[in-house]
């Protein structure tokens, strides 16, 4: 293979990402299971080539290319199942569901989760954690972070406290219900972190929240 023929097989991966309908949203997208197959082959492929001799470059690009795909594609397709079963589970609860390359972020709002100053979770979210630790069980090649946030009334002290006995009351929830707690750190943000304004009722609700990431064990 001539040297010009490795940026012609890095544009042909990058397009060969099938188009598949969202079926939550009904978005015409690529797959994060084939987009982590071409950025995989391509990785694999760069690597082949600098690992093989002159001779052998084409065929190292080649190797390369094929093992980068499996396992970029594997990583892909495995979060791919884990969020549409978490989707399922927690369909109605009041936890969003977003996906960030091939980490999965679950957001729990206060008004589930937890009374004004308290850290003891309330049913709704143990209720919600039980469809997490579900499907967390099921795919145990992933590891969670948990990070509690808060708006910013108070003085900071008490809200990173709080913050971080939020994060640990859900941590130790899902350790109730047979998640390991090998797999999972805690983090308290408290007003740190603001999605939201916190110069108004709406914006401060929208700052309490507990997020998970849940990310694929490398």
């Amino acid at each position: 293979m001539r040297r010009s023929a490795l940026p012609l097989l890095m544009a042909a991966l990058l397009a060969s990402g099938c188009a598949t309908t969202d079926p939550y949203t009904g978005e015409q997208k690529t797959s994060n299971a084939a987009g982590g197959a071409a950025i995989g082959a391509i990785g694999g492929a760069l690597i082949g080539a600098a690992s093989s001799s002159r001779g052998d470059r084409g065929k190292g690009i080649l190797i390369g290319a094929a093992s980068g795909a499996a396992l970029g594609g594997g990583i892909g397709h495995y979060m791919d199942r884990q969020e549409a079963e978490l989707r399922e589970k927690l369909a109605g609860t009041g936890v969003s569901v977003a996906r960030q390359g091939d980490n999965i972020q679950l957001v729990m709002p206060n008004s589930l989760t937890f009374d004004v100053g308290s850290a003891s979770l309330k049913l709704p979210a143990i209720n919600a954690l039980s469809g997490v630790a579900m499907v967390v069980a099921e795919f145990d090649q992933t590891d969670l972070r948990i990070v509690g946030h808060t708006d910013s009334s108070g003085s900071r002290d008490l809200n990173m406290r709080l913050s971080q006995d939020r994060a640990q009351a859900v941590a130790s929830e899902l350790v109730r219900q047979e998640v390991s707690i090998n797999r999972m750190v805690t983090h308290g943000a408290g007003p740190d972190q603001p999605i939201a304004s916190n110069q108004t009722t709406e914006g401060k609700a929208q700052n309490r929240r507990v997020e998970i990431m849940l990310t694929p064990r490398g």
